[in-house]
């Protein structure tokens, strides 16, 4: 499963809903939001998203995930809207029968989710203007703001 979510992520209510009596390891990953990016202090996020692409893609990626490596269970959450430091931006859940599958999965997961979905992130920088950054191009096309 992957989502957006307009309010915090609740990672204990996310890592309740991986129980699975089979599993044997769960592997999670946290992103929050850090005060610096490229050697620039950073005050805030904003993140948006094209919703209905957004989770079309997420959901592709997880069936990659599911096809791919040998797991139970896979929660995707990413925030949109305003976060501050520290804010939780993205979880990714991953329960296997053993820690190898689950690893493989989360790394896969993440890295594409971030390479792949259309979510655009405006850093707010100390003293500087805000600039949008494309997080599906790594930041390859900064300054362009997300369509409308």
């Amino acid at each position: 499963m992957f989502r957006l979510a307009e309010t915090p992520i609740d990672p204990a209510a996310l890592l309740h809903s991986l129980g699975e009596a089979r599993a044997g390891a769960c592997v999670t990953f946290a992103g929050w939001v850090r005060n610096h990016n490229d050697g620039r202090p950073v005050e805030q996020l904003d993140y948006e998203a094209y919703p209905a692409l957004a989770v079309k893609e997420g959901e592709r990626i997880v069936a990659e995930a599911r096809a791919k490596f040998p797991v139970l269970g896979i929660v995707a959450v990413h925030r949109t809207g305003s976060l501050a430091i520290g804010d939780l931006a993205v979880w990714v859940g991953v329960t296997a029968e053993h820690r190898d599958g689950a690893y493989a999965a989360s790394r896969y997961l993440i890295d594409e989710l971030k390479a792949r979905v259309p979510i655009w992130k405006k850093e707010h920088y100390a003293g500087a203007q805000p600039v949008w950054i494309n997080c599906a191009t790594r930041g390859e096309h900064a300054q362009a703001a997300p369509p409308r």
